[in-house]
């Protein structure tokens, strides 16, 4: 049973990255390649099985549909991740094209797909990091996806035609989906929260949007990103994103397993790999400048290039239709990517803080609309993140006293509360510039409701330098966080389901002081 084995090893180099503060998925990807050790020097056979094969496209699948899930498409249609992909992909292919060739000995073709290959960017490596720090609605975490996707519909023209194939006539039934945008959302209505919310997640991902888009000649990727994206407007999105969580992260454990275990590489192929990963930081350099162009602020060019500072997967897609006899140099390459990419992004907002003078120097003059530096002007109350935490504290907040703000990294969560008419505005309390040019003069409390750990510190420390004195207090599951959001200069942190417990007992206990008053209001029994 070599899926007993597969499990095993995952989970214990999982657990062992994870101590030393890497994300598990790079244990996935070293049990993989530990797992084709141990076949080449003890001569047991492990290889990669249909089942093996099977989980890990389904893992890709769900992760793509729960990442459409979050996306607002109309975020994404956008000059910089429109014109930021095409310029990369453009300029990459000029470049790596005639170097591959002069250095490698390559015929034009062969060069000319190798270079495309390595144009792309990880969109489940880039999805998965960004989704655990739950940035992927912040405006840095749209841009990537947005590029990502953007170079994914590029791998599958690539794909079609180095296949020599194009896609049915029945593929322009696509252009028809939003029509059925109504039915989904009566079908999610009707779902519930339990079983069938869950089925109902798996039929969309994995029948309508991906067998049937491979029935289409289309990508069965692209089909579970489309049919999230047609649920994303929906109340209930995110509530079906988190009940596909658990499922979509084992089949994942089998996406990163598949990479490794498809055998160990030659001289050569290690060869190919060092090289790659050598040249890997011009490609998040080229990232950067390109998004400077489009007016964002270094801050936001920096975390969403380096999100985007990696190989891809699709490259190995690309190579498996194209290029089968690169399939493991291409594999390599991608995981080494994996290694670098991975931890760099774990510490990007402490690299960014590093370095932020030197990169704040490239700048435009001309800002990007979203990201305009604001006042505070006569607010009292701040609240930061407006989530269902932060927007509960607003409204009971705002029924007492009008000088309440909201900040929030969503634009597109930011517009909804405005034309529900609160006084919202976009800001990232994780952006050092905001705080830089921030001006609070009457400012007397704040409240972290922030969904991340990190944001919540960052904010803690920076409105305490700031000079601000008045009251700061957090919500977090955790006891270790609150004493760190403590530590951090917060005046309190409350555990989040011990005070809805503390809430519910005086809900009941004002329903008791109330009936015992009037008994006729109640039963007459206190």
């Amino acid at each position: 049973m070599p899926e007993a084995i597969w499990i095993t090893f995952a989970f214990g180099l999982g657990l062992i990255v994870k101590a030393i503060g890497l994300p598990p998925l790079v244990g996935y990807l070293a049990a993989g390649f530990a797992l084709s050790g141990l076949a080449a020097t003890t001569g047991i056979e492990i290889e990669e099985t249909a089942a093996l094969k099977h989980i890990a496209h389904l893992g890709v699948l769900l992760l793509l549909f729960t990442v459409g899930l979050k996306l607002k498409l109309r975020s994404i249609i956008s000059p910089e991740v429109i014109g930021g992909s095409l310029l990369h992909f453009g300029i990459t292919c000029a470049v790596f094209a005639p170097g591959l060739y002069l250095m490698m000995d390559l015929d034009w073709s062969t060069a000319l797909l190798l270079a495309i290959a390595l144009s792309f960017s990880s969109t489940v490596l880039a999805a998965k990091v960004l989704e655990s720090k739950r940035e992927l609605r912040a405006f840095h975490g749209r841009v990537a996806i947005g590029i990502l996707i953007m170079q994914d519909l590029i791998a599958l023209v690539v794909m079609s035609v180095a296949a020599g194939k194009t896609p049915s006539q029945w593929a322009l039934l696509v252009f028809g989906l939003p029509l059925l945008r109504p039915l989904l959302f009566r079908l999610l209505d009707a779902s519930g929260h339990d079983e069938l919310l869950v089925l109902l997640g798996l039929l969309l991902a994995l029948v309508l949007g991906g067998l049937g888009f491979e029935a289409a000649g289309l990508s069965s990727e692209l089909g579970a990103l489309v049919f999230g994206a047609m649920l994303a407007d929906h109340p209930r999105a995110q509530e079906l994103a988190k009940s596909l969580w658990s499922v979509k992260e084992v089949f994942l454990v089998g996406f990163f397993l598949q990479i490794g275990i498809g055998g160990l590489p030659d001289q050569q192929a290690i060869i190919f790999a060092v090289i790659a990963a050598l040249v890997l930081p011009l490609k998040g350099i080229l990232f950067f400048f390109l998004l400077i162009l489009f007016r964002l602020r270094a801050r936001s060019s920096f975390l969403s290039a380096l999100s985007l500072t990696n190989y891809s997967e699709f490259g190995l897609i690309v190579a498996s239709v194209a290029l089968p006899e690169w399939l493991i140099p291409l594999a390599i390459t991608v995981s080494l990517s994996f290694v670098i990419s991975a931890p760099l992004n774990r510490f990007a907002h402490g690299l960014y803080e590093r370095y932020n003078r030197s990169l704040i120097g490239y700048e435009r003059h001309k800002r990007h609309p979203d990201e305009q530096p604001i006042s505070l002007g006569d607010t009292r109350i701040l609240v930061m993140g407006m989530g269902r935490t932060g927007t509960a504290a607003y409204d009971w907040l705002h029924a007492k006293d009008n000088r309440v703000m909201g900040l929030d990294s969503d634009p597109a969560k930011t517009s909804t509360h405005q034309a529900e008419g609160r006084n919202v505005v976009f800001a990232d309390a994780e952006d050092n510039t905001f705080w830089e040019s921030l001006h609070m003069p009457d400012l007397q409390s704040v409240i972290l409701a922030m969904n991340d750990i990190e944001g919540k510190l960052i904010a803690a420390r920076m409105l305490r330098k700031l000079g601000f004195t008045g009251r700061i207090v957090a919500h977090t599951m955790y006891q270790d966080e609150a004493e760190k959001i403590r530590e951090a200069g917060a005046d309190e942190a409350y555990l989040t389901m011990s005070e809805t417990g503390v809430a519910l007992a005086s809900h009941l206990q004002e329903h008791l002081v109330r009936n015992y008053a009037d008994p006729a209001r109640g039963t007459g029994h206190v």
